[in-house]
């Protein structure tokens, strides 16, 4: 599982560390990382020299070291990523922000979170996605403890000056920035419409504005009829079972102030859910969006954008839950900033993957897994590995299998939790294997 002519080399190959044999080092970090995303960094590597291999790369962070920063580390990662982007006709940037709460451990230049009593920091990526879901890598990222010099609410005008430049690398690639209810604010869709909207924006609104006509923004928007209603699957959630939701779609174009003394056109959508049974709460979201809208089908695809916003949360998930990062204990903030960018590519791979097999199902498996990954799920359950290459749902399942996923008639297909697990339980048995192989050797 560790073949560095594979996906690590894909992402990490081109990092520009100053050394090639630094550049060696990152690409099997990430390799054994990614084979073994919820173990610690000691379980993941392969012994106690590529350990101590991996200890030093975080080292090259100090300033008497390197100064090795996060930024480098990724950069081969968002250019592949636009390389992937390119094939697509629309793809979604999303934005969000998490907490990572290291609180208790021994870390310098950690601050502040949510709570004063709390110590950790602050993650905010672009995570490109398409319309079908499928996760398409990192396009950029915020990392930050309190405080910070600065107002951190500016990380969101900034996130979409950045999607901006990248939609000028990207002529046949629609871009579209979708954030939650934080970036609802009037500077950026200014700053926007000052651009000349290179990337389309659409935003949760959280602020029921007063108009410059007089009255109120969500008032405003609910006095026309719908243009009419969409049907959809709301998925399970934490105590909350999967139902359709029914939702009418109510729009609105109004004019804003640009900040030069002008206006600026944007569109107000209200998307309300109808038919909703007793003791359910309505599903209701503001949206605000540069994109005139006049029918069904263009109010329906924003929606359907907007519900994609989810993936991000599922990155997070995968990065907190599957990937462990709030036990790292690398002493300094910058070495965390480091494995961070690791660990989100890893947390990315895994989400990718699960999708890829959703949405491309009969993909070649050879695509995007190292031979020995596909044959040792196979031989891992006890069974000699197909003759002729796989797909990649074949693939994906198998390795779901090892980490609890039952395969039945009715379960659908595996989620990320599944396959991270099954990763690990691969691991284990590429590792025995190998260990039973140096023996014979002897």
């Amino acid at each position: 599982m560790r073949c560095e002519k594979g996906w690590a080399m894909d992402e990490f190959g081109k990092a520009q560390t100053g050394d090639a044999r630094l550049t060696k080092r990152l690409i099997k970090l990430a390799d054994s990382l990614g084979s073994a995303p919820s173990a610690s960094i000691p379980g993941a590597c392969n012994g106690h020299a590529e350990t101590q291999g991996a200890y030093r790369l975080f080292d090259q962070a100090r300033r008497d070291k390197r100064a090795l920063d996060w930024e480098t580390v990724l950069t081969p990662h968002m250019v592949r990523t636009e390389e992937r982007m390119a094939a697509h006709p629309v793809v979604l940037c999303l934005q969000d922000t998490t907490e990572l709460d290291f609180n208790g451990q021994q870390i310098d230049g950690l601050g502040s979170l949510s709570f004063d009593a709390q110590r950790g920091m602050y993650l905010h990526p672009t995570y490109a996605v398409t319309p079908q879901r499928l996760p398409l890598g990192i396009l950029d990222s915020w990392m930050w403890a309190r405080p910070l010099k600065g107002s951190e609410s500016r990380r969101w005008v900034e996130g979409y000056e950045r999607v901006a430049e990248r939609a000028g690398h990207l002529p046949d690639t629609r871009l579209v920035y979708v954030a939650d209810r934080e970036a609802d604010m009037l500077e950026l869709m200014q700053r926007t419409h000052a651009l000349g909207h290179p990337a389309d924006y659409l935003l949760r609104a959280q602020h029921n504005r007063c108009l410059p006509q007089g009255g109120k923004l969500w008032p405003a928007t609910l006095e026309a009829a719908p243009l009419g209603e969409i049907e959809f699957t709301l998925p399970a959630r934490t105590g909350q079972p999967e139902r359709l939701v029914r939702q009418a779609l109510h729009v609105r174009a109004l004019d804003l102030p640009d900040g030069l003394g002008g206006m600026m056109s944007v569109t107000s959508l209200i998307a309300r859910e109808v038919g909703v049974s007793q003791g359910k709460k309505a599903i209701e979201w503001r949206l605000l969006t540069n994109r005139h809208v006049t029918t069904l089908e263009a109010a329906a695809e924003l929606i359907d954008w907007y519900r994609c916003r989810w993936e991000i949360e599922t990155l997070f998930h995968v990065l907190k839950n599957g990937c462990r990062v709030e036990a790292l204990q690398l002493g300094e903030i910058k070495k965390l900033e480091l494995a961070l960018a690791l660990y989100l590519v890893v947390a990315w791979r895994l989400a990718h993957l699960t999708r890829l097999a959703r949405v491309h199902p009969d993909l070649p498996a050879v695509a995007v897994f190292d031979p020995l990954e596909w044959q040792a799920a196979w031989l891992a359950a006890g069974k000699a590995p197909p003759k002729k290459p796989p797909s990649v749902r074949e693939v994906v399942r198998r390795i779901a299998m090892l980490g609890g996923f039952l395969a039945r008639k009715g379960d659908g297909e595996p989620g990320v939790k599944t396959l991270w697990q099954g990763f690990e339980s691969l691991r284990c048995f590429v590792r025995g294997l190998e260990t039973m192989r140096a023996i014979h050797a002897l």
